[in-house]
């Protein structure tokens, strides 16, 4: 029990003061002390407790008489086990004594009246909330971890148009309370009492313009909640009935975890005494913290729940895709949303303007979309068509400057879980690519970056794509489900498998067949003799194994891979203005629902009636259980520097591990 005040008692008149139930107070009785005594002595009530703390040095025991030395510096602790049902109802009296133990020189007497006051929240994560006795103002981590969780409330469930549901300082709508972490305030005892004390709850003014608190008074209805504290409200005289025991509040997320914001915030409620009518005076506080909940990305192992792609134009080529995505997802089980030209404004980069994610918290869970700063024709669409009912929105802009290339999302994506050096990542590592190791070059804003660090639970890794000329992670690499330990494969892209490919079909006896082959119209076939012999197209390849080298090196250190873990998938890239783009459609730029894989078609040298880059890939996969579905997006996406993961997205069932349960 944590000691709050201390009491001086009086020798002319008794003390009266309120105790909370639970804590302990302090009683000064060396300020009343009579001429000539020499010891004291305390009884007390049946409900209190009294603690007599001494100094071992100067009292070897109790004494038996409990008349304890004045010269001892004996500190007298008392605190109350149960609520009063009247003011005064308990006492403690201190009598002091001469020489002469049989009278005492003069008595002190403190009347006593104990109410019980407690905040309490959900600190042990399971959704409901009960009075605890662990260290409310401590959040802790890890399955034996303690502190409750808040959600921002970034949903729309308000009717009113607008933005987001914490953009209105009111409630407009009920549905909205789900959101909201509840926060109950427990009192017990004499009515009474609280003629001269109030209780008063309090936010910091570094934290107030991250919450927002509704005090849930009588009745139903929207106005039977009053917002209380905010970003422009530190303080609450709490409004309490006569005889009322529970007070309830809701608790609303203002702001994610940030640069500036640790995620973490407290509220105290204080018990003051009002008595003197110019000065208050604190006699009990308690502090209860929430963490607010991080966004979390889910990688390509989890199960797919919807897949987006946008319509464009009235090419044939795009209309054929969009068949071939409607066959994937039906395949899938999986719903396919369509965004229409009139949303997307001829802008086809649907991965590129948005992520999905959720946020969690132990009574309440939801999507949220990552809205990203590239802001081109799709920049509307996820505020505009998304944000609603229990499905959340969060962007991120720079402050000075446009977008950079390496802004958009095909360059953010997230790894399955992974032990790195006995280090557990349950819910993965998030992968941004980045200019290093090249000095200067091409970066993800910082905001962002900020942003994505902050989450802490799934610490980023930056990896090297400003090699490419749209500069995105998902060139080089993709993640597969796969049986095992792990769970997965790594894809990388690799012109030094497609080169081995094309040296055995050589060898075979199959130079002539050629490259493109297949393809209606928009580019000049080339055989793998001429590949092979092409030092452009070898020398561009060199590099661009060396740049994926690099990275394959970084993701084999920070998420604990093996080779095992890996697998090469042919690829040839061609350098443009000192940039590496695809040299035919990008096969690990694939879109993963479940085990159906929906690759881009390379179009590769026909051998003995199929395509040689399309069977060694079936190779690769499908004794993984995966299923691969090549699907034409040459003219629709290749053409314009993208490939099928470019040109769509995915939104997958949240992990079922509880975030709260890590330890970052």
């Amino acid at each position: 029990m944590a000691q709050q005040r201390a009491i001086r008692l009086s020798l002319q008149k008794p003390t009266h003061t309120v105790c909370v139930v639970g804590t302990e107070t302090s009683v000064d009785i060396y300020g009343s002390v009579p001429p000539g005594a020499v010891t004291f002595k305390v009884t007390g009530s049946s409900t209190v407790q009294t603690y007599l703390e001494y100094d071992p040095k100067n009292v070897n025991e109790p004494p038996a008489d409990e008349h304890w030395p004045l010269n001892a510096d004996v500190d007298v602790i008392i605190s109350m086990e149960a609520a009063s049902k009247s003011v005064d109802d308990a006492k403690v009296r201190v009598s002091f004594y001469g020489k002469d133990k049989s009278t005492a020189l003069g008595q002190a007497l403190l009347y006593l009246t104990g109410i019980e006051v407690s905040l309490d929240v959900d600190t042990g994560r399971n959704g409901t909330i009960k009075r605890s006795k662990v260290d409310k103002k401590i959040w802790s981590w890890g399955p034996e971890g303690h502190g409750a969780i808040l959600l921002v409330n970034c949903d729309r469930d308000n009717p009113i148009p607008g933005g987001v549901d914490y953009s209105h300082s009111r409630l407009y709508s009920l549905a909205d309370l789900q959101d909201m972490s509840k926060m109950l305030l427990w009192t017990n005892g004499p009515d009474e009492v609280f003629k001269n004390h109030k209780l008063v709850l309090h936010v910091s003014l570094s934290d107030s313009d991250k919450v927002r608190v509704f005090h849930a008074q009588d009745g139903n209805s929207i106005s039977s909640y009053k917002r209380v504290l905010g970003p422009d409200k530190l303080s609450y005289k709490v409004d309490r009935a006569p005889g009322e025991k529970e007070i309830t509040f809701y608790v609303e997320g203002l702001a994610f975890p940030d640069a500036d914001f640790f995620g973490l915030i407290s509220f105290d409620i204080t018990l003051m005494d009002t008595d003197d009518l110019l000065l208050e005076t604190p006699i009990f506080t308690e502090t209860v913290v929430f963490r607010v909940a991080p966004w979390i990305m889910t990688p390509n192992t989890q199960p797919p729940l919807e897949v987006y792609v946008c319509s464009v134009d009235q090419e044939t080529s795009q209309a054929e895709f969009l068949d071939a995505m409607n066959y994937l997802a039906l395949r899938a089980n999986c719903q396919l949303i369509i965004c229409p030209q009139v949303d997307n404004r001829n802008d086809r980069w649907i991965q590129d303007e948005m992520e999905f994610g959720y946020i969690e918290a132990p009574h309440k869970s939801f999507p949220v979309v990552f809205d990203s700063p590239r802001n081109r024709g799709l920049k509307n669409f996820p505020f505009k068509r998304i944000l609603g009912p229990d499905f959340g929105y969060v962007t991120r802009e720079p402050a000075y400057g446009g977008a950079s290339s390496l802004d958009s999302f095909g360059n953010l994506d997230v790894s399955p879980p992974v032990t790195v050096r006995g280090k557990e990542y349950p819910l993965g590592r998030i992968l941004i690519g980045s200019s290093f190791p090249k000095s200067g070059g091409r970066r993800m804003a910082k905001v962002v970056r900020n942003f994505l660090y902050a989450q802490k639970v799934q610490e980023p890794v930056e990896l090297y794509s400003d090699w490419l000329s749209v500069g995105h992670v998902d060139e080089f690499l993709s993640f597969v489900p796969a049986p095992g330990q792990k769970g997965f494969r790594l894809l990388l892209a690799s012109p030094n498998a497609c080169f081995k490919l094309f040296e055995e079909k050589k060898d075979e006896g199959h130079g002539t067949a050629a490259q493109f082959e297949g393809l209606k119209k928009g580019k000049k076939k080339i055989t793998i003799d001429e590949m092979l012999k092409d030092k452009s197209l070898r020398s561009d390849n060199l590099y661009a194994q060396k740049c994926i080298d690099w990275n394959r090196e970084v993701l084999k250190r920070e998420l604990g891979l093996s080779e095992r873990d890996i697998i090469d998938i042919p690829q040839l890239f061609k350098i443009s203005d000192s940039y590496a783009e695809a040299f035919f459609p990008d096969m690990v730029n694939m879109i993963v629902l479940g085990k159906f894989l929906g690759i881009p078609k390379p179009f590769g040298p026909i051998i003995n009636g199929r395509c040689c880059l399309e069977e060694k890939v079936q190779d690769l996969l499908h004794p993984l259980g995966l299923k691969c579905i090549f699907i034409d997006d040459y003219l629709s996406y290749h053409v314009l520097m993208g490939e099928i993961h470019c040109g769509t997205n995915v939104r997958r069932k949240p992990f079922s591990f509880k975030w709260w349960n890590m330890i970052p």
